[in-house]
C-alpha cells in the first residue's frame, strides 16, 4: 500500500472544511510594546466578523505553564501580538479586511536581550505570574518584580571548593540565536460550536494539553470539548499546545458559524520559534584531567509570553553538567521575558543550546590541558551505576560506545585537524502518563491512543509493536486520528516518549482482558536543588565532523558527519533511521545559517527566501551514522537525540583550525571575524 503522504492524498488540517464555514485572519500588533486604545472595525464590510478585545473580555487568561496570555491582547507585547480577527466568507475577503480594523496605540518601553531583561530596572511585561497552566508539571519559581518567569537550580556538592582544587579553569559565554521550526505545513485549524460543546479539528502534539487550556479560557468542562488531531506535515515542537486555535473558537462563537483559520508562512515566525539563549560555562580540572567543579548559568529568551519555556529552561538547566562525573555542580537556568515573539517547544527542547556550550568548552579545557578532546571525554564520562548531579543513579548507560564509534568514524587517531566531537545526554518528560486501548473490528485490531502523527511515523512504530505483541500482520492494525472523545488521556507527544510510553502501555493492554494499558514514570525534579529524578531514562548520543573552511570568505564546510545514537531496541528501523537524517539535517541548519533576525523587535526575514534552511545541497558528501542496539533493552527515544550534538561537533572541528567561534550559526562573517582574531 501506497504512503498518501507521498502519493499527494494525505489530508491535513489546512484540508479540513464544514459547510457554512467562515476563513478567519488575524490583526496584528505593528509595535513591540503598546497599549491598545481604541479599535475601530467601522470600515469592515458587513458580511465580516470581527473580534475584538471586547468581545473576548469575558475569557480567562491562558499559558500551558504560566497564564500570561489572554486571546487577544490589550497590551500587546511583540510584534505581531494578535489585538483583533476577522472572518468573512471566504480567504480573500478575510484578508482585505485586516487593514480595514484601524487600531490606535500607546507605545512603552521595550527590551530584547534576555540578560538585559533580567536585569534590575529593566521594562516589566508582566506585573505578576501566574503559574498553573495545564503542562505545569513542575513548581514554577517566578522572581518578583522582574522578567525572569521561572528559575531552575542545581546544587551538588561545593563548586568554591572545587574549583580552589582545579589546575585549570576555562569560562567563557555562549550564544545561540532563535530558529524558525519551518514546518511544511502552516498552523491551521476548525472551530465549530455545537451548542455549549466546542469541536475542534487541529494539527496539534497536545491535544489533551489543548482541551484544558481551552476549557480554561472558556469557562467549560473539558469534557465538553472535543479535540481531533489530525496529521501534520511537520511540527518540531512548533504544534504543541494553543496557538491559533482560542481565536478561532471565539470567532467561531460570535460568528455562530464554524471557523477556519490557517497562518500565511510570514505569520509562522509570529507565533512560535526556538529559545534564543545565552550559556556561560565554567569549568575546573585537575592537571590529569579529573573534571572538579562545573558552573554553568543559562538565560532562556522565551520572548513575549511564557508558553513551556519554564521547561525549555529547566531542561537546558539539567542537561547543562552533561553525561560527565563531576563532584561539584551549580546550574542557574533562568526564563526571561522580552519583546519579541514567543519562543516554545523545539526538537531538542533546550539541549542543544546547553550542548552547545559545555562541549566547546570542554574542547577548550583539553586544549588548556594539552589532552585530546576525546580522551578528556573518556577520562570523565558517566558509567552504568554513577550518580547523577541531580541525585539520580544511571543504567542502561552507553556514552562511551557512542562517543568511540563517532570518533572512530571520522577516523580521530589518524589526526584532529578539521575534526570535531560531541555527547549529548537527553532527558524525556518526567513525569509522564501514557494509555492506550485495542479493541476488535472483526479480524482487525483497532489502536485507540492520543499520539499524534506529524511525519515521525509514530503510527507505523506503534502499529508495528502492536502486531508484534498480538502476533498478528501489522495489515490488521487500524489506528485512526487521536480524537479526546475517543481515546484514553495521554500526557503529549512531545520530549522523544511516545514509542517508549506506548510499546509499555500497549504491553499492558496485550495482557489486559479489557484491553487497556496505562503507564505513568514518576519523578521529578526540586527547583531549588535539581535533586530528584530528571529523566526515567536518558537519550545518548554523539557526533563527529569533518570540516573544511574558506580561508577567503569564512564558508564553513562540513565533509563528514557522523552520529551514533544509542537507540536500545528498534521497532521501525527504516522510521529510526529517517528521524535521526533528519535530526542531523536540522543540526546542520543550526550550526551553520538557521537565525531568526530582528531589528527593533520586529522579524526581518520572516519568510523562506531570507530564512535559509537546510537543502540537499547542504548534506556533507559523507553522511553516516550508527544505531545501536540491545538485546533485551527498553525502546530509546530517538526523534531528537542526533541533533544537539551535531552544532558543537561542527564548531569544536572549525576551533580545531585555530578559529574559536562562540555563537551560533556559524556564518561566514563571523567565522572571517574570528580567523582575523587569529591572526
Amino acid at each position: 500500500m501506497s504512503d498518501p503522504r507521498a502519493t499527494g492524498s494525505a489530508r491535513y488540517a489546512e484540508d479540513f472544511e464544514l459547510p457554512g464555514m467562515l476563513h478567519a485572519r488575524i490583526v496584528r500588533s505593528l509595535f513591540p510594546h503598546a497599549r491598545v486604545v481604541r479599535v475601530d472595525a467601522s470600515a469592515v464590510p458587513e458580511s465580516c466578523i470581527v473580534l475584538t478585545p471586547d468581545d473576548v473580555r469575558d475569557l480567562s487568561p491562558y499559558g500551558c505553564q504560566i497564564e500570561d496570555q489572554n486571546v487577544l491582547a490589550e497590551r500587546a507585547r511583540h510584534v505581531g501580538d494578535p489585538v483583533a480577527a476577522v472572518a468573512a466568507p471566504t480567504p480573500e475577503q478575510a484578508e482585505e479586511a485586516v487593514p480595514l480594523v484601524e487600531i490606535d496605540y500607546e507605545q512603552l518601553p521595550a527590551v530584547f536581550d534576555a540578560v538585559e531583561a533580567a536585569q534590575p530596572g529593566a521594562p516589566l511585561l508582566h506585573e505578576t505570574a501566574a503559574a498553573g497552566g495545564a503542562a505545569a508539571y513542575f513548581a514554577m519559581r517566578p522572581q518578583p518584580g522582574t522578567n525572569i518567569c521561572h528559575r531552575f537550580r542545581i546544587r551538588h556538592g561545593d563548586v568554591d571548593a572545587g574549583f580552589a582544587e582545579a589546575d585549570a579553569i576555562v569560562e567563557r559565554m555562549y550564544r545561540i540565536a532563535g530558529a524558525q521550526h519551518a514546518h511544511m505545513e502552516p498552523h491551521a485549524c476548525v472551530a465549530h460550536w455545537d451548542g455549549n460543546r466546542l469541536e475542534l479539528w487541529t494539527g496539534t502534539q497536545t491535544p489533551f494539553s489543548m482541551r484544558d487550556d481551552l476549557a480554561t479560557i472558556f469557562g467549560i468542562p473539558p469534557e465538553a470539548i472535543r479535540i481531533v488531531s489530525l496529521p501534520m506535515g511537520g511540527s518540531f515542537g512548533a504544534k504543541t499546545f494553543v496557538r491559533t486555535e482560542a481565536i478561532a473558537a471565539a470567532l467561531a462563537r460570535k460568528a455562530q458559524r464554524p471557523v477556519k483559520l490557517v497562518l500565511p508562512r510570514s505569520e509562522e515566525w509570529q507565533t512560535l520559534n526556538r529559545h534564543p539563549a545565552t550559556v556561560t560555562v565554567k569549568l575546573g580540572a585537575r592537571a590529569d584531567g579529573t573534571l572538579v567543579a562545573s558552573q554553568t548559568t543559562c538565560y532562556a529568551d522565551t520572548g513575549a509570553y511564557a508558553d513551556c519555556g519554564p521547561g525549555v529552561a529547566q531542561k537546558m538547566g539539567f542537561a547543562a553538567p552533561g553525561p560527565y562525573r563531576i563532584p561539584n555542580v551549580r546550574v542557574d537556568a533562568y526564563c526571561v521575558y522580552t519583546n519579541l515573539a514567543p519562543n516554545g517547544a523545539f526538537r531538542g527542547y533546550g539541549q542543544m543550546q546547553s550542548t552547545w556550550a559545555r562541549e566547546r568548552a570542554l574542547d577548550t579545557l583539553a586544549e588548556q590541558l594539552g589532552l585530546d578532546p576525546v580522551e578528556l571525554r573518556l577520562r570523565n564520562i558517566v558509567r552504568d551505576g554513577d550518580v547523577y548531579c541531580t541525585g539520580e543513579t544511571l543504567h542502561d548507560v552507553r556514552f562511551a560506545e557512542c562517543l568511540e564509534a563517532a570518533a572512530a568514524a571520522v577516523r580521530w587517531s589518524e589526526g584532529r585537524r578539521g575534526k570535531g566531537i560531541a555527547l549529548v545526554m537527553k532527558g524525556m518528560q518526567t513525569p509522564s502518563r501514557a494509555a492506550i486501548a485495542i479493541e476488535r473490528d472483526g479480524d482487525d485490531y483497532v489502536l485507540r491512543c492520543a499520539t499524534t502523527e506529524m511525519g515521525q511515523g509514530a503510527k507505523r512504530a506503534l502499529s508495528l509493536e502492536a502486531a508484534r505483541l498480538l502476533g498478528v500482520d501489522v495489515a490488521r492494525i487500524r489506528f485512526p486520528d487521536p480524537d479526546t472523545s475517543l481515546v484514553p488521556y495521554d500526557t503529549r507527544t512531545t520530549s522523544s516518549r511516545s514509542t517508549y510510553m506506548m510499546s509499555r502501555a500497549l504491553a499492558e493492554a496485550v495482557r489486559d482482558p479489557r484491553g487497556y494499558g496505562e503507564i505513568r514514570n514518576e519523578g521529578g525534579l526540586d527547583p531549588d536543588t535539581g535533586q530528584g529524578i530528571a529523566s526515567t531514562h536518558w537519550h545518548q548520543g554523539a557526533a563527529a565532523a569533518d570540516v573544511e573552511v574558506d580561508e577567503e570568505t569564512g564558508k564553513v564546510t562540513v565533509t563528514h558527519l557522523h552520529t551514533t545514537t544509542y537507540a536500545g531496541r528498534v521497532v521501525n528501523r527504516l522510521g529510526a533511521e529517517l528521524q535521526t537524517e533528519g535530526s542531523m539535517i536540522m543540526g546542520l541548519g543550526t550550526a551553520l545559517f538557521e537565525e531568526v533576525a530582528f531589528e527593533d523587535g520586529q522579524v526581518i526575514n520572516a519568510n523562506l527566501s531570507d530564512y535559509a534552511t537546510p537543502s540537499f545541497a547542504d548534506v556533507p558528501t559523507r553522511f553516516t551514522y550508527e544505531l545501536i542496539e540491545e538485546d533485551g533493552a527498553d525502546v530509546h527515544g530517538l526523534g531528537e537525540t542526533a541533533l544537539p550534538p551535531v552544532p558543537p561537533a561542527v564548531g569544536n572541528a572549525v576551533a580545531s583550525l585555530g578559529i574559536e567561534v562562540d555563537e551560533l550559526p556559524l556564518k561566514p562573517e563571523t567565522v572571517l571575524a574570528a580567523m582575523k582574531v587569529r591572526v
